[in-house]
C-alpha cells in the first residue's frame, strides 16, 4: 500500500481508453441478460441472497424478525442463523453491522448489544443474542416453518443433541491444529480422529445429512464450520478435506448442501475464508507443505485466477463446488455487479493508488478508512470499463489490442500503473458471497488479472 504523505508518480505504463462508456454497457449487459434468458432474481422471494435486506417468501405484513449480521458475510454464527431462517421461510429484515475487524461498530448498535457481539435479533421488538438461544427461539416460535428438529424426548431427538455436542468437539480439535504454533502433528491426528467420527456418524444415519435424508438444525449448526474446515486446513496445512474421497460421508454431505438454494445464497470460498479468519481467530499457523495450495487459493499459481479459467466442478481443485459453472452467465452476473456498481466501485479500487486509513484494523484485506487516488479517478474508470467490456463482449485479441500502447489520435492516454494498483486491490477483496457467488466472482478476478498483464 502507498504511503500516506504523497501522491505517487505514476506514468510509466499507459494504455488506452477507448471502452464502452458505462451507459453502453449497461445496454450490453441488458442485450446479454435478454440473449441469455436470465434476469436478476428477486431480493425478496427469490433464492437466498446475501444482498437481501427484506426476506418475505410472498407473505404479507411485517416480518417478526429482524436479524443483525455482519455485513461481509464473515460471520459464521451468523450464517447459522441466517440459514435456518432461509430453510424455514421465516420472512424477516436485516441490519448489516461490521465485525470489529473491520472497523468500529455503529454507536447505534453498541447501545442496543453493549458487548457489540453478532448476531443479535429482535423478535416482536424484543432482543436475543447468542447464535444458540436464538436458533432454539426460532424453532420454537415458529414450528409451522420446517422443523428443523426431532421431537424433544425421542431416540432422534437424543441423537440430534450428540451431534451438536460432536460439533462442539469438531470445533475445538479444528482450533486446536489450525491456531498452534506447536503440536502439529497430535493436533492433526486428534482433528482427523474427530473427523473420522463425523463421517462414519454420517454414513450410519445413511446421509447424505446428519440424521438422514432430510435436513436438520444439525446440518444448519456444521455447516459454517465444515466449510470453513475444508478451506483453512488445505490453506494453512496443505491437507485436503474436501476433493480426495478421504470421507465419503462428508463429501456426500457438502454435495448435498450445494443443492440447497438457501445454503447457496450463504456460501463463501476459500479465498475469502482463509483471509477473514485470521482476524477472528487471532492468527492461523501454516506450514511448508500447503505452500502450493496457498498460491492456488491465492490465484497465484498462474492458473486459478487467470484466463482461460481452469473448470469448476464436483471435483475441482483448489476448490470443489458440485453446482459447477456457466461462464457466460458467470460473465454476465460480474459484469451487472460491476456496472450497476460502477461509480462505488471505482472509488473503492482507486484505494489502491491512494493511501490506507490512518487507523489500522486486524483484518488484512479490510481498510475502511482509506482514501482513493482522486487524481487518478478517471484513468480507474477507464480501467474498469475495459474489464466490464471484456466480460462482455470477451477478452478477445480486439479487446486486448484497445489495452495496449496509446492509439494516437484515437483515444485518450490514461495511466496504466494506477489502474494496474487498483485492479489489484479490488481483485484481492472480492468477497464470496458478499460481492458475488463463487463463480461469478472467479470470472471478475481472472479479467481483473487480464487487465493487470495486458497493461504489464
Amino acid at each position: 500500500m502507498l504511503g500516506q504523505s504523497s501522491t505517487p508518480d505514476y506514468g510509466a505504463k499507459n494504455f488506452s481508453d477507448n471502452a464502452p462508456s458505462w451507459s453502453t454497457l449497461q445496454q450490453m449487459v441488458e442485450a446479454r441478460a435478454h440473449e441469455l434468458n436470465w434476469q436478476q432474481p428477486d431480493l425478496e422471494e427469490g433464492p437466498a441472497s446475501p444482498l437481501a435486506l427484506k426476506r418475505t417468501f410472498g407473505n404479507t405484513g411485517q416480518p417478526r424478525v429482524k436479524l443483525y449480521r455482519d455485513d461481509a458475510a464473515w460471520c459464521p454464527y451468523c450464517q447459522k442463523v441466517w440459514l435456518q431462517l432461509e430453510e424455514k421461510r421465516i420472512p424477516y429484515v436485516i441490519e448489516k453491522i461490521n465485525m470489529r475487524c473491520y472497523g468500529d461498530k455503529p454507536p447505534e448498535y453498541t447501545r442496543k448489544v453493549p458487548s457489540g457481539l453478532l448476531p443479535a435479533m429482535e423478535l416482536d421488538g424484543k432482543l436475543y443474542v447468542e447464535s444458540a438461544d436464538i436458533m432454539r427461539l426460532l424453532e420454537q416460535e415458529f414450528p409451522e416453518n420446517s422443523p428443523l428438529m426431532p421431537t424433544p424426548g425421542s431416540p432422534e431427538r437424543q441423537r440430534a443433541d450428540a451431534l451438536m455436542r460432536l460439533e462442539r468437539r469438531l470445533f475445538s480439535d479444528w482450533l486446536s491444529w489450525l491456531c498452534q504454533s506447536w503440536g502439529h502433528e497430535s493436533n492433526k491426528r486428534e482433528f482427523v480422529a474427530t473427523m473420522d467420527t463425523i463421517d462414519r456418524e454420517m454414513q450410519a444415519a445413511g446421509g447424505p445429512f446428519f440424521l438422514g435424508k432430510e435436513l436438520s438444525l444439525v446440518d444448519v449448526v456444521f455447516s459454517p464450520f465444515l466449510e470453513r474446515i475444508a478451506a483453512s486446513i488445505y490453506y494453512y496445512k496443505g491437507f485436503v478435506v474436501r476433493g480426495e474421497g478421504r470421507w465419503p460421508g462428508i463429501e456426500r454431505w457438502f454435495e448435498a448442501m450445494e443443492q440447497r438454494p438457501a445454503y447457496l445464497g450463504t456460501r463463501s470460498d476459500y479465498f475469502t475464508h482463509v483471509h477473514d479468519l485470521p482476524p477472528q481467530l487471532g492468527g492461523c499457523q501454516s506450514v511448508p507443505e500447503a505452500d502450493e495450495a496457498q498460491a492456488a487459493v491465492d490465484g497465484e499459481d498462474g492458473k486459478s485466477w487467470h484466463l482461460p479459467l481452469p473448470p469448476l466442478n464436483a471435483t475441482s481443485l483448489p476448490e470443489p463446488y458440485i453446482q459447477g459453472e456457466d461462464p457466460p452467465l458467470d460473465r454476465l452476473r460480474a459484469a451487472m455487479r460491476l456496472v450497476n456498481n460502477h461509480k462505488a466501485v471505482v472509488r473503492f479500487a482507486a484505494r489502491g493508488c491512494g493511501s490506507p486509513g490512518r487507523r489500522p484494523v486486524s483484518a488484512p484485506l479490510s481498510d475502511p478508512t482509506a482514501k482513493p487516488g482522486e487524481d487518478f479517478l478517471p484513468d480507474v474508470d477507464a480501467g474498469l470499463r475495459h474489464v466490464a467490456h471484456a466480460l462482455l463482449a470477451g477478452a478477445d485479441a480486439k479487446q486486448q489490442s484497445a489495452l495496449e500502447a496509446v492509439a494516437v489520435g484515437e483515444a485518450e492516454s490514461m495511466n496504466g500503473d494506477a489502474v494496474v494498483a487498483s485492479a489489484m486491490y479490488i481483485r484481492d477483496r472480492v468477497g464470496v458471497p458478499r460481492d458475488l457467488p463463487l463463480p461469478a466472482a472467479r470470472q471478475l478476478r481472472a479479467h481483473l488479472n487480464w487487465l493487470i498483464d495486458t497493461i504489464a
